[in-house]
């Protein structure tokens, strides 16, 4: 396999542009005083952000990921611990594709 120069050089110059913008975005608001409106919207803004990542993949995955989904809550609510709430919306889809759902 041989590295090509031209796909290295974007490959790096897309991790600086990814570094500078989560950079500058700490530093911006390390620095300045943020109004209300954007704390709040910051502050629900990673649960916008999973329900745009999980959506997608219950629209599409049918019952098999609506059962996965369904054993993740439960786990995470009777125990709070995130791995053991992963394992068991794995192990729900698996067991749900074995019984052909």
């Amino acid at each position: 396999m041989t590295i090509r120069p031209e796909v290295l050089l974007a490959i790096l110059a897309m991790a600086l542009v990814t570094y500078a913008c989560r950079a500058g975005g700490y530093a911006i608001l390390r620095s300045i005083r943020t109004p209300p409106f954007v704390d709040r919207m910051l502050t629900h803004l990673p649960g916008a952000l999973f329900a745009a990542y999980v959506a997608p993949a219950l629209v599409s995955g049918g019952v098999a990921a609506w059962i996965g989904a369904l054993a993740t809550i439960a786990a995470q609510r009777a125990g709070g611990q995130m791995v053991v709430a992963v394992a068991a919306g794995i192990a729900g889809i698996w067991l749900a594709q074995a019984a052909g759902l």
